[in-house]
C-alpha cells in the first residue's frame, strides 16, 4: 500500500511529512508491490467474503458480521447524549467449534462496558468479550512501522519518473524520521510505500467474541449504550392576532452521530433527566404518566416508563449516521395565552444610596399558559426550545423570540420570555434612605413606567426585597409574593405614564 499526498503548485509529488494526517492510502505501483513480500492473513483477522482461516489449537475461525445480518434493530434515544441499541443477528453460517466473532457496523462510540450478548437456543457459549479501536489512519499505520522497512518514491520534474530507495521508519513523533542509507533525514518530499497492512489495524470499530458454538446457525442479540447519539423537543407556538391564543405544535430532532446507520429501525424516546455516573451525572426527576392526544399528524406514542416518559415511533424508521431527523411530536390548538409585561429591581439597592438608579430600563416580556387539559393541551412536554411566531398584517407569520423551557408535567403553567418590550420604559429614583442599625435600613423609591404604545398595559413590578422587610406606605397596593419579593400591578393608560412610589424598611442580618 502507498501513503500519498496531493501534488503542488508545480505538478511535483510532495510528501509534507509533517501533516501526517492530510495523507491518502493507495496501492502500491507494479513494480513496487513485485518487489513487496505477498501479504499474510494474519491470525484471527477477518477474511473477506465470511472466509476463515484454516484453524488451530491457538488460533479460532473466524467469522464475520455485518450490517446485512440485522433481523431487527431497535433504539432507544435519552435526551441527554446517549442511546440503547438493541439488534438481532442472524447468523446463517457461523459453524460449529470455538470461533471469533466480529459484530461489525457498530456505533463508534459504543460503551463497551455496557455490551450484553444473547443467544436464542443453548446452542452458543460467549467465552471472552473485546473491543477493538486501533482504526487504520495514516498515523497509526506509520506507527506500526517504526523500526522497519518501507519504500520511498520521489518524483522529478526533468525524468517525469519516480526514484525508488529503501527507507527505515526511526520515528513518527510529530514529524515522521527516516533512515535512508547512511543518512537520517526527515520533511522528505515524497511517498511511502508499505508492503503489507499491519495485522492489528481496522478500518471500522468492532466487537470481537471468543465464542464456542455447537450449531452452524445461530440467531443472536446484541445490546450497548452509545454515545453521541441525542433528541430534543423544538416547539413552534403561533399566537393570534390579540395575543390571548395560539397553536402549538411539538417537533422530535433527532442526531446520529455515533458512526452506525440504523436501517428501519423501531424508534424510541426517553424523556427525563436519568441518573447516570459522572460524567454524565444528572438529577433525577419524577414526572406523572398520562396518555397522549389522538392529535392529527401526532406519529409518537407516549407512556410512563419508571419516574420518565417513553414516545415510541408508529412505524420503522431509517437512523443515518451524521443525519437530522424531525418528527410531529404533538400538536394543540386554541391553547389560551397570557402576555405580561415585568419590570424586576434588585435586592441590593435596598442596602444602600443610590440616587437614581436606572432611566429608560426596559422591560421584559414574557408568554404564560397553563398546561391543563382544559387549556387544550394537559401534556407531558418534554424540555426544549419554544420558538413564537405571529402574522403580521399581510398574514406573513414573524418570528418574535424563543425560550429553552424545561420538563414541564401536565397541570404546570409554562413561561416563555419572548425579549424587551420596544415602546414600554421605566425609570428608577431612590428618593431617600437612612440607615437604622448596622443591618437595617428604610428607603423612598419612585418608578415611573411610560407607555409610547396606542393601547394601555399592564407592568408587573417585581422587588425582590431579601431579609425581612416591611412596606411602609406605597401609591398602589403592594402584594407580597413570598418571603423576599413583593409585587405592583401597575395599569399605564396609552401614550401615559404612571409612577409607583413606596417606602420599604429591610433588615438584612
Amino acid at each position: 500500500m502507498v501513503l500519498m499526498q496531493k501534488s503542488g503548485s508545480r505538478g511535483r509529488a510532495r510528501f509534507a511529512l509533517p501533516l501526517v494526517s492530510a495523507l491518502a492510502l493507495s496501492f502500491a505501483t507494479p513494480a513496487a508491490r513485485a518487489q513487496a513480500p505477498k501479504p499474510v492473513a494474519p491470525k484471527g483477522a477477518a477474511v473477506p467474503n465470511d472466509a476463515t482461516v484454516p484453524s488451530s489449537a491457538a488460533a479460532p475461525k473466524t467469522k464475520v458480521s455485518g450490517d446485512a445480518d440485522r433481523s431487527k434493530v431497535s433504539i432507544t434515544v435519552y435526551n441527554s447524549g446517549f442511546g440503547l441499541v438493541r439488534e438481532v443477528r442472524d447468523l446463517k453460517d457461523l459453524g460449529t467449534g470455538r470461533i471469533a466473532l466480529e459484530i461489525r457496523d457498530v456505533a463508534a462510540t459504543v460503551q463497551p462496558e455496557t455490551v450484553a450478548v444473547k443467544a436464542s437456543g443453548n446452542g452458543l457459549r460467549v467465552l471472552e468479550q473485546n473491543y477493538r479501536y486501533d482504526l487504520l489512519t495514516p498515523e497509526t499505520l506509520l506507527e506500526k512501522y517504526v523500526g522497519r522497512n518501507v519504500r520511498a518514491y520521489r518524483y522529478h520534474e526533468a525524468t517525469g519518473k519516480e526514484d525508488v530507495v529503501d527507507a527505515k521508519v526511526l520515528s513518527v513523533a510529530g514529524s515522521p524520521v527516516l533512515q535512508i542509507g547512511n543518512e537520517i533525514t526527515f520533511g522528505y518530499p515524497g511517498r511511502l510505500a508499505f508492503p503489507e497492512l499491519p495485522p492489528d489495524l481496522i478500518a471500522k470499530p468492532t466487537l470481537v467474541w471468543l465464542v464456542d458454538s455447537t450449531q452452524a446457525r445461530q440467531s443472536v442479540e446484541v445490546s450497548y449504550l452509545a454515545q453521541s447519539m441525542s433528541w430534543k423537543a423544538d416547539y413552534v407556538f403561533v399566537v393570534n392576532a390579540s395575543d390571548d391564543h395560539g397553536d402549538l405544535v411539538g417537533w422530535v430532532t433527532l442526531q446520529n452521530q455515533t458512526g452506525a446507520t440504523y436501517r428501519d429501525a423501531e424508534l424510541k424516546l426517553v424523556a427525563g433527566d436519568v441518573n447516570r455516573v459522572q460524567p454524565e451525572m444528572q438529577t433525577a426527576r419524577a414526572y406523572k404518566a398520562m396518555p397522549a392526544p389522538a392529535a392529527s399528524g401526532t406519529a409518537f406514542r407516549e407512556e410512563g416508563l419508571f419516574e420518565y416518559h417513553l414516545y415510541t415511533l408508529d412505524r420503522p424508521t431509517t437512523v443515518r449516521d451524521k443525519e437530522q431527523k424531525q418528527v410531529t411530536l404533538l400538536e394543540a390548538t386554541g391553547i389560551g395565552v397570557t402576555k405580561k409585561l415585568i419590570f424586576f429591581g434588585q435586592s441590593y439597592w435596598f442596602r444602600g444610596q443610590y440616587g437614581q438608579v436606572s432611566q429608560n430600563q426596559k422591560i421584559g416580556v414574557y408568554l404564560d399558559f397553563k398546561n391543563t387539559e382544559a387549556n387544550h393541551l394537559g401534556l407531558p412536554l418534554p424540555k426544549g426550545t419554544v420558538r413564537v411566531y405571529k402574522a403580521d398584517k399581510s398574514g406573513a407569520k414573524q418570528f418574535v423570540g424563543e425560550d429553552a423551557i424545561d420538563h414541564t408535567p401536565r397541570d404546570e403553567k409554562v413561561r416563555v420570555k419572548m425579549g424587551e418590550a420596544f415602546d414600554v420604559v421605566a425609570d428608577r429614583k431612590q428618593m431617600e434612605w437612612k440607615a437604622l442599625g448596622n443591618c437595617t435600613s428604610e428607603s423612598a423609591w419612585e418608578i415611573e413606567i411610560r407607555n409610547h404604545k396606542d393601547e394601555a398595559v399592564h407592568v408587573e413590578v417585581r422587588e425582590p426585597a431579601g431579609g425581612d422587610w416591611t412596606i411602609v406606605d406605597s401609591s398602589l397596593p403592594a402584594t407580597k409574593e413570598d418571603a423576599q419579593t413583593f409585587t405592583f400591578d401597575v395599569p399605564v393608560p396609552k401614550r401615559g405614564a404612571t409612577k409607583v412610589k413606596y417606602r420599604v424598611r429591610v433588615r438584612w442580618c
